[in-house]
């Protein structure tokens, strides 16, 4: 399991926070707080090396059982921007629709996140 570095509280917090300003107003600390918790939950909910998702420039995780990879860039993965990340992990976006408005780039065949998305 992943060392996690933003604790359950703070995390919660982050969430709550942007929630509450919505994702036009929220501050950019308190984005990153959040997109970095949910990044750490879903690789503690997913674990594994075979996806890598990424939330430039605030962070990128590994998830999903299968296939390790350990040079370059992996075959399987996923890349989107912190808010859409935010709507997909906390459920206010699904990832077919987020798939079908184009905002999100995932390539492989383990690039889909629907069956552990949403977190909360």
């Amino acid at each position: 399991m992943a060392r996690r570095r933003i604790k359950q509280p703070d995390g919660a917090a982050a969430i709550a926070a942007v929630r509450a300003s919505g994702l036009d107003s929220a501050d950019e600390e308190t984005l990153a707080t959040a997109s970095r918790y949910l990044l750490e939950e879903l690789a503690e909910r997913a674990p594994g090396n075979s996806v890598e998702v990424r939330v430039p420039p605030y962070g990128a995780t590994q998830c999903i059982e299968g296939p390790r990879h350990t040079r370059g860039t992996p075959p399987n993965t996923v890349e989107m921007n912190p808010d859409t990340w935010f709507a997909l992990a906390t459920g206010e976006l699904s990832w077919s629709q987020a798939l079908a408005e184009a905002k999100v780039l995932a390539s492989g065949t383990r690039a889909d996140l629907s069956e552990v998305l949403p977190l909360f």
